[in-house]
């Protein structure tokens, strides 16, 4: 039995139903070879170190997208901003943590790092840079505000150890494929374009899925670690599909700046 799963387990035996575990509660029933198990939800379970990542990207995002609210001092834009920031990048981790949770794997978002700058062996820095952080506000402030480099996020996808316990067949794998991870970032993608798609039917919230939608275009850019390198070299069908609807969004978005 796999240690990401309660250890406790209810026999049936005899029609009688044996000792259940106190800390049922957040846990569903997994029935296999006529044992019921009890497996906790990892949907939204997070670390410390990764909330705090979280939060420096939403941060970063808030400052670059209202750059010029914050040159005009306008603080009631600005706080808007932010909170629709937080709402963009909360989509995007609960798309994430869905699809992973579908797939008996975790998702965990740092912000974007970079150390290999070419393709030669040695093409390599010593230590990563917080390349989330010092791109978007280095692009925010040689284009004075006109240009959004939103790219502040990464993510990174293990199996669960119960993946191995439920996985059967010729087509079934206990470690991550790119396949598997490639719509893990699909999901997030999807997520954001929703709430892009949504927002503008909401008077007031145009802002809202104009922030959505630039942050899928970006995150969809195959470089790095991003979004759309994971995406790609897990499944380039998939990759060409929401790059199109991404692009369409983006440009209707665009009409209406």
């Amino acid at each position: 039995m796999p240690t990401d799963v309660v250890k406790h387990k209810l026999c049936l035996r005899h029609n009688k139903v044996y000792t259940m575990p106190t800390d049922v509660v957040k846990h569903k029933l997994c029935l296999r070879h006529n044992k019921v198990y009890i497996k906790r939800f990892n949907l939204l379970c997070m670390k410390e170190s990764e909330i705090i990542q979280i939060i420096i990207g939403i941060v970063i995002l808030g400052i670059v997208t209202g750059a010029r609210d914050i040159i005009s001092l306008d603080f009631n834009a600005v706080a808007w901003i932010v909170g629709f920031s937080a709402i963009v990048i909360g989509a995007n981790i609960i798309g994430k943590k869905i699809i992973a949770s579908r797939l008996d794997a975790d998702v965990e978002h740092e912000v974007w790092k970079m150390q290999r700058y070419g393709l030669p062996v040695g093409a390599h820095l010593e230590r990563s840079i917080p390349a989330g952080i010092i791109f978007p506000l280095f692009v925010t402030v040689i284009s004075l505000g006109t240009v959004n480099l939103m790219s502040v996020l990464t993510y990174e996808t293990r199996a669960l150890k119960r993946r191995a316990a439920r996985r059967f067949g010729p087509f079934s794998f206990t470690e991550m494929t790119d396949y598997h991870n490639s719509w893990v970032g699909a999901g997030g993608i999807i997520a954001v374009l929703i709430v892009a798609f949504l927002s503008y039917w909401i008077p007031g919230a145009s802002a809202l899925g104009r922030i959505a939608t630039f942050y899928a275009f970006w995150n969809m850019i195959p470089f790095s670690k991003l979004d759309g390198t994971q995406i790609y070299f897990g499944s380039r069908v998939l990759w060409s599909v929401l790059a199109v609807i991404t692009l369409i969004s983006t440009m209707y978005a665009l009409l209406l700046v």
